[in-house]
């Protein structure tokens, strides 16, 4: 190898590790003990090496407090809207790429039109909507606004187009209907943009903190995201810092794992979406 290979190297290895420095910091905080972060942050090598090093924070994170029920909120709230995407978008998208009914191109206007249209400018006729039907502060007011998103419907639209229909036409030629057709022959051919769509979803889904901040008032109903946000702007009614940065690096888990078992997936989704924009 030569020279350059090492340069190049190190010159993406700094920026890495400058962008992980806040990760490692947190991770660290979260196995030091609060008596000596009550005092300093940076107490060996800037605070990225947790001595003394203690488990406490995590024990008292999952023996007290609200937090292991947040985390079962955001578990409930992501898989639920994960499901509920899939099952919208991979049926509209499929009607709309392989069936005929009237009115089907201002259907495909006004989910464009979705597109553009920012979530926020929804927020408050949402609220109102869910407020009228007394859904607030429940899993299924903050799941559903979620499901029907332009971009999964979108998606899997211009994927079954590119299926050809030779294959539907052959199963329709031995008797097959509609549904069997869909169900056994077109969502396994369409799985891995199914799985691309599954994986981006579940991650918006973990990481949401608008609609949560806005539907759910009570504790109870705090997703992971909301229920960290309300410790912090509550600090001093906190357990400590340490017992915060151990609420973060819980909250991070299971998004970090989702990404390195899936990661050639989102990989795949944001260089095709890079190409297409």
């Amino acid at each position: 190898m030569n020279r350059s290979y090492y340069w190049l190297v190190l010159g993406i290895s700094i920026p890495a590790f400058l962008w992980l420095v806040p990760t490692i910091w947190m991770v660290s905080l979260s196995f030091q003990p609060n008596e000596v972060l009550a005092r300093t942050t940076s107490s060996t090598f800037f605070g990225l090496i947790p001595l003394p090093f203690t488990w406490d924070n995590y024990a008292a994170l999952f023996t007290f407090g609200q937090t292991p029920w947040w985390f079962l909120n955001s578990i409930i709230v992501a898989v639920g809207m994960t499901l509920g995407v899939l099952f919208v978008s991979t049926t509209a998208g499929y009607v709309l790429a392989r069936m005929e009914f009237p009115f089907k191109r201002t259907v495909m206007v006004i989910c464009l039109i979705g597109l553009m249209v920012p979530e926020q400018a929804v927020f408050i006729p949402l609220y109102t909507m869910f407020a009228e039907f007394g859904w607030h502060n429940s899993y299924h007011a903050l799941i559903l606004p979620r499901m029907a998103v332009p971009i999964g419907v979108f998606l899997m639209m211009q994927f079954f187009k590119a299926i050809p229909k030779d294959i539907e036409e052959a199963a329709r030629l031995d008797g097959v209907t509609w549904l069997k057709i869909f169900w056994y022959v077109m969502l396994p051919l369409a799985r891995p943009a199914m799985m691309t769509l599954a994986i981006l979803t579940f991650l918006y889904a973990w990481n949401d903190y608008l609609w949560p901040l806005v539907s759910a008032q009570q504790r109870e109903y705090f997703t992971i995201t909301l229920g960290l946000a309300s410790i912090q702007s509550n600090f001093a009614q906190s357990e400590g810092l340490g017992r915060v940065m151990a609420s973060g690096v819980i909250a991070s888990l299971p998004v970090v794992i989702l990404f390195l078992i899936f990661q050639r997936y989102v990989v795949q989704a944001m260089t095709a979406g890079g190409s297409k924009g």
